[in-house]
């Protein structure tokens, strides 16, 4: 601070009396000696709180960066521990269906080769044979000398075992630094945000096909927080993974074909990662049925909800999953383990009552619970509240059409933290915000009319963001997923 003498005009600007002043070098007000003083007290108390109690706390922290740390390294140790039991156990499987292979085979060669011993010893003993039943014999002994041969392992050409070259091991586990200023879409989303109107494929895109760089009729999706998409490929019968950037995608779930075993799937239409438990959860519509299946690696899946008309599934916060009966016309809820479900939303009928509802596929569940249910062949949004006995109409609910009070076989919903919602409005081609008690919402992406350019899109079903707030599209006739940016220049 510099003290400078100012004459007796200048007056403090604490208690506005007139005499030797004194200016502060930082906030260039004039104080009396008194109050210059207290002034300077108060900035020696702040000096203290902000500056010496922020760096003291900082040296503690720094003192317990190696604890910190030390978990990172347990977390490690742990995940190598699970890694090694898996890879015992897969082994210890590859063991036993490899013996009961061999075992089937060595019946069948125990009766051929009887067999050939009893033709051997009738053909000798009743002396019944000439020149071209010797050689016949001998080309049988001679093959059964080969089959014996593969059993006993000296020609490996029969059974090989085969490794899951798929596995990067380098990519296994790897620690990453996180990005302090990463901020979720929740933050980055609001009432004034836009998108760019020519989306970008990430996903298919190459016509429809079941090659690894098309898909087939797309519906429900997930987005990774490393932005890998994986999709619900319903024609195709498969779960595809699609990493960021990439121009062709690796199937994950249900490469065997459609059916009804436990490694197919057959019409899958939508899809969740359930991170904490380590599987996907896929509706899988046709066959029925909810399945979990593993999350890295996984060979099949498990029946975790049967007879059911799923539609779509979401979970929440707590773990609990939501799926929608879309021949039942009601919403469950389902605990994990849980036998039988909760009817959360609808179970009265087929109906556009308030407490019915007709065809229900996508759902979006907040953090309080309540269930929103994109009421198909209504086409309208319903809002149910914990335990409420019947729903509110949010959006819609005033015929089919393609008004901005309309809406056409609405599909893939998402509520922002203001309550603003986004549909897929399915029959208009066209992705629509809804801001709350609005009684008309606003086209934000596509409605230009069904088609396959960047600003078109041809019946939308799922709809995400990612975690930059970038808004994906399943483009389901199209056969792709695109991606609109959110437009900076636009968005304030």
């Amino acid at each position: 601070m510099d003290m400078i003498m100012e004459s007796t005009l200048n007056r403090c600007s604490i208690c506005q009396k007139s005499g030797s002043m004194c200016i502060c070098g930082g906030c260039k007000n004039i104080f009396c000696l008194k109050d210059f003083n207290e002034h300077r007290q108060q900035l020696s108390n702040r000096f203290d709180h902000d500056i010496i109690r922020f760096h003291d706390e900082l040296l503690s922290r720094i003192k317990q960066l190696n604890e910190s740390s030390n978990e990172l390294f347990s977390q490690i140790n742990r995940w190598e521990s699970t890694t090694i039991d898996k890879i015992h156990k897969a082994a210890e499987g590859a063991r036993q269906k490899l013996n009961k292979m061999l075992n089937h085979e060595r019946e069948i060669f125990k009766e051929q080769f009887g067999n050939l011993t009893r033709q051997i010893r009738f053909q000798r003993e009743e002396n019944n044979f000439v020149e071209n039943d010797i050689q016949l014999l001998k080309n049988k002994l001679n093959k059964m000398q080969q089959s014996l041969r593969q059993l006993n392992g000296q020609d490996k050409s029969h059974i090989i075992l085969i490794e899951n070259n798929k596995i990067n091991w380098n990519n296994l586990i790897y620690p990453q630094k996180q990005q302090l200023t990463l901020q979720s879409p929740s933050t980055m989303i609001n009432i004034n945000t836009k998108w760019t109107q020519n989306g970008l494929t990430v996903a298919g895109g190459c016509r429809k096909g079941n090659g690894f760089n098309q898909l087939s009729c797309p519906n429900g999706f997930y987005v990774d927080d490393d932005l890998t998409v994986y999709i619900a490929d319903f024609n195709n019968n498969r779960i595809v993974e699609w990493k960021f950037d990439a121009t062709s995608g690796l199937v994950i779930a249900g490469e065997n074909g459609q059916g009804n075993r436990t490694d197919q799937l057959d019409g899958p239409i939508d899809i969740i990662v359930d991170k904490e438990r380590d599987f996907f959860i896929i509706c899988d519509k046709r066959n029925r049925r909810v399945v979990k299946w593993p999350y890295r690696g996984g060979t099949s899946g498990q029946t975790i909800i049967p007879n059911i008309d799923c539609a779509c599934l979401t979970m929440d916060q707590h773990g609990f999953i939501y799926v929608s009966d879309i021949r039942q016309c009601l919403v469950k809820r389902w605990k994990v383990g849980e036998t039988q479900g909760t009817i959360v939303a609808g179970g009265n009928g087929k109906g556009d009552r308030l407490d019915q509802l007709n065809s229900p596929t996508f759902l979006f569940v907040d953090h309080e619970q309540s269930i929103y249910v994109s009421d198909r062949d209504n086409h309208r949004i319903m809002k149910w509240i914990k335990n409420a006995q019947e729903g509110i109409i949010i959006a819609g609910g005033q015929g089919q059409g393609n008004s901005l009070t309309q809406l056409s076989y609405p599909c893939g919903i998402i509520v922002d933290p203001s309550s603003n919602l986004y549909i897929a409005d399915r029959g208009n081609h066209r992705i629509i915000r809804w801001p709350k008690d609005v009684y008309q919402g606003t086209i934000i992406i596509g409605g230009n009319g069904s088609g396959q350019q960047p600003n078109q899109l041809n019946e939308p079903k799922g709809i995400a963001f990612d975690r930059h707030g970038n808004l994906y599209v399943v483009d389901c006739w199209n056969h792709r997923v695109q991606r609109f940016s959110i437009d900076q220049n636009l968005t304030s």
